[in-house]
């Protein structure tokens, strides 16, 4: 007898649901992709600044280092479609990439655009059905038995009670705003976490789950900006360092240290330095302030800073400090590191005290701020917390309390840091359910 066509429903338009998609439609099955907006990928249009750090080219054999949240559950998914694979699958479908400063991979272009249009070549060519502005409101679940695709097989699975889940209920397609119901032999829910709630992150993935039953751990903003308690960030918003270090202090204790680039906003901090800290430090945050050390001149050891400032010090002796420090500093920098020595711009340099001068060098291999609080979701790279993983097969994204239903992306307990790597999550685990529900 003809084997019947499956039919996968894939709930969400971003990274995840978008390879989902791709990836059921290529194992066999009829696809359908519902995205509640009117454009696809529409979180991806903001990522890296609207130039879509897209995966990191690191050894795979090192990629799951830098994953913070459940790096063993990702273990099958990614080997299943790693960073390389990811990387051949975008030149495949006509984009040309290229990789930066810390393995990050961008298109060519520096367009994020590009990137969803090589998706979308994809979906097309795989024969994806794709449903704009259909919000999706309910996932249909009934008593597990046969399937459109499957009269007469039963697949028992191992649900985590010991239970067959033949005796538990399966995914039987969805419930859209306007009331239609849409039934499907399998549901992948890439519905994406609560960050950036302006391109349609509302949670409703997490709704999905505690409706079929699923545990949902606690979520919280992640890889994002900081809030400092001093005045200082304002008057230097928009000044970006490159090649210094941090170190982020609870009393003696140090919770984060790291090398690499920051900037300053009107608020606090931000840049990959400081959102790949927030994952760190996140719930002693929660506890009290912390401190925060930045070396403006790590290359530099305190004698060899010192010695530096001698030399400039003494090549201009009748100028006054704040026309000085311009050669050791960035512009804006230099007011801000004046006041914080308490020394007077207007001083003549050689009026300069050995001990100022040292408060200077001081100053600079450890300039500080005290962090009060993380921003917002809004501003969020990611969502910490979802779907927990002890419910979901790993090689497979599928639901282990409902057959067929599965989940892939930020919705998922995992997370990592900044660099492309959580859209490589996005990836490797919508692949893997793409790859499952579609046969």
């Amino acid at each position: 007898m003809e084997r019947l066509m499956r039919h996968v429903i894939v709930v969400g338009g971003g990274a995840a649901g978008m390879m989902a998609a791709v990836a059921a439609a290529r194992a066999g099955s009829r696809c359908e992709l519902f995205e509640q907006n009117e454009k696809l990928g529409k979180k991806i249009y903001i990522t890296g600044k609207g130039r879509c750090n897209l995966t990191n080219a690191c050894d795979p054999d090192d990629f799951l280092s830098h994953v913070c949240t459940n790096r063993k559950f990702l273990y099958s998914a990614f080997y299943g479609f790693t960073n390389q694979d990811a990387m051949r699958f975008f030149e495949e479908s006509g984009l040309k990439i290229k990789t930066e400063r810390g393995e990050r991979v961008f298109p060519v272009s520096d367009h994020a655009s590009d990137v969803i249009a090589a998706l979308e070549r994809q979906l097309h060519a795989s024969g994806v059905q794709i449903c704009l502005n259909s919000k999706v409101k309910e996932i249909l679940l009934e008593p597990s038995g046969e399937t459109a695709g499957e009269k007469g097989k039963s697949k028992e699975k191992e649900a985590p009670d010991g239970k067959k889940a033949s005796e538990e209920k399966r995914a039987a397609g969805i419930r859209l705003s306007d009331g239609r119901c849409v039934f499907a032999d399998a549901v992948i829910v890439c519905t994406g976490g609560l960050s950036y709630s302006s391109t349609g992150s509302a949670g409703d993935g997490f709704r999905f789950a505690a409706g079929a039953g699923h545990t949902v751990t606690a979520c919280s903003p992640s890889l994002v900006p900081m809030e400092t308690a001093e005045p200082y960030p304002a008057m230097l918003q928009g000044l970006s360092l490159r090649n210094v270090s941090i170190r982020i202090l609870d009393g003696k204790k140090v919770l984060f240290e790291e090398f690499g680039e920051m900037m300053f906003t009107h608020y606090g901090v931000t840049g990959p330095l400081i959102l790949t800290a927030s994952t760190v430090v996140q719930k002693k945050l929660q506890e009290h302030p912390l401190s925060l050390l930045t070396d403006l001149k790590p290359a530099l050891s305190l004698q060899q800073l010192d010695t530096r400032f001698l030399r400039e010090f003494e090549a201009n002796t009748n100028k006054q400090l704040k026309n000085v420090l311009g050669a050791l500093y960035p512009a804006k920098l230099v007011p801000v590191m004046i006041e914080r020595s308490g020394i007077s711009p207007e001083t003549p340099i050689h009026d300069i005290s050995r001990q100022q001068r040292q408060r200077l060098v001081e100053l600079t291999k450890a300039f500080p701020l005290t962090v009060t609080k993380l921003r917002g979701y809004n501003e969020a790279v990611i969502t910490r917390g979802g779907v927990a993983v002890r419910e979901i097969r790993p090689d497979s994204m599928e639901s282990k309390l409902v057959r067929g239903l599965y989940f892939a992306g930020e919705v998922l307990d995992v997370d990592a840091v900044t660099g492309g790597f959580n859209l490589q999550i996005a990836w490797s685990t919508g692949h893997a359910a793409g790859s499952s529900a579609g046969i």
